[in-house]
């Protein structure tokens, strides 16, 4: 097994429809300029609330990023 450093980057994604889809959009966006991405995780979460629903979602990620040899 090779050994592997990673490097930490910070995203905040945002959705209508759900936390979930916050961190594909977060995950999707970077991954057209950013290489070597391996794993995330969840570091906050928060919404917007307007006449008590939930009308968006805002996930921040930290992501793993394996550096190239």
């Amino acid at each position: 097994m090779s050994e592997h450093v990673y490097k930490l980057i910070e995203l905040t994604g945002s959705s209508t429809q759900s936390s979930d889809d916050a961190v594909r959009v977060a995950l999707s966006k970077a991954a057209n300029t950013v290489r070597n991405m391996h794993w995330f995780e969840v570091s906050e979460t928060r919404g917007h609330i307007e006449e008590g629903k939930v009308m968006h979602w805002q996930v921040t990620l930290k992501v793993g990023l394996r550096l190239e040899d």
